[in-house]
């Protein structure tokens, strides 16, 4: 395996563990300039960031104008940031309505359910032209879109099925990945799975999103509740 291909692989689980970045727009009322604000994303099933913005608010409607963004993710909880991973997702901003999608993002962040309809807010994903990953002193590329996009082919149906009977039945079982991966929970906390794909599940509780990989990737969907079980016994 290449460097650029390793690189690669660590910038796809890279950005499925962060769940915030800065978005940077062409300003609208300072021509030339970009504008940058923070926002909260997840991945669609295409492996794109997805975003639910305001209607009212300066980036959107720098979007209006000129689609052209870029999305910086930085590693979260290091002390020095620039010895952290940093990616710059660079691409073009496009408006979604596709339910499964807005879905998977409400699992990721519940407490924005509804914004759309009592807020003005809507949501896009940022379709890459090209990416820049930064993984660690010397490790430096640019990649292009066939390295770092990759599909979760269980988003849809197999994913909420799996979140919704995980969720609903074995809360017992998710407290015990996260403590078996190290995780503090703070007391009476009750975490929940918000989403899954074939090399993992990101767990979520008291306004906190975490990622917890899994041993070996699911290559279909049968693989993933033997993984589950794996590592519910294990714990």
């Amino acid at each position: 395996m290449s460097d650029k291909t390793l690189s690669a692989q660590q910038a796809r689980e890279f950005l499925r563990t962060e769940y915030h970045g800065v978005l940077s727009t062409q300003s609208r009322v300072l021509e030339g300039y970009p504008f940058g604000s923070v926002v909260p994303y997840c991945l669609d099933g295409d492996g794109y960031p997805v975003l639910q913005i305001s209607t009212l608010a300066q980036h959107t409607r720098n979007i209006d104008k000129n689609s052209k963004v870029s999305l910086i993710i930085a590693q979260s909880g290091m002390d020095d940031v620039q010895t952290g991973a940093r990616l710059t997702w660079v691409g073009d901003a496009e408006q979604i309505t596709d339910e499964e999608t807005i879905e998977r993002y409400y699992q990721f962040f519940p407490e924005a359910r509804g914004y759309h309809k009592t807020h003005e807010f809507n949501f896009y994903r940022i379709v890459p032209v090209r990416n820049r990953y930064i993984g660690g002193f010397g490790d430096i590329h640019w990649l292009e879109n066939d390295l770092i996009v990759e599909p979760n082919p269980f988003a849809g149906a197999v994913e909420h099925g799996v979140v919704s009977h995980m969720n609903d039945d074995h809360g017992d079982a998710i407290v015990k990945y996260c403590v078996n991966a190290g995780i503090e929970l703070p007391e009476g906390s009750k975490p929940q799975m918000a989403g899954v794909d074939q090399f993992g599940m990101n767990i979520r509780f008291d306004q906190k999103i975490v990622r917890i990989p899994f041993a070996e990737k699911a290559e279909e969907a049968g693989d993933i509740r033997r993984i589950l079980v794996a590592m519910a016994k294990a714990a």
